[in-house]
């Protein structure tokens, strides 16, 4: 809980079980994030192993973030979670 507690983390995680994705990109999908929070997350989960930041020298420069191997490992607890969520959504709108 400690690797993925927060509001962000787990969030972040599911949207790059899909693949590596640049950072405008998880902007992008998590509307509600801050610039800041979203760039201490992805160091926290970069620091924890669970994903890799890749910089291609490019101009301008690409930076692309990944699961690892060991963030891999997480797509089943995400998984449980989105089942869950859609369950409590349904729960909730009947």
């Amino acid at each position: 809980m400690h690797l993925l507690g927060g509001r962000w983390r787990l969030l972040l995680v599911s949207y790059l079980v899909d693949g590596p994705k640049r950072f405008n990109e998880l902007r992008r999908d998590v509307p509600g994030i801050s610039q800041r929070m979203l760039t201490l997350d992805l160091r926290a989960l970069e620091e924890a192993g669970l994903v890799v930041r890749t910089v291609y020298p490019t101009v301008p420069v690409k930076v692309e973030y990944a699961l690892t191997e060991d963030g891999q490992r997480l797509k089943n607890v995400v998984a449980v979670i989105q089942e869950f969520g859609l369950w409590l959504k349904q729960r909730y709108a009947a």
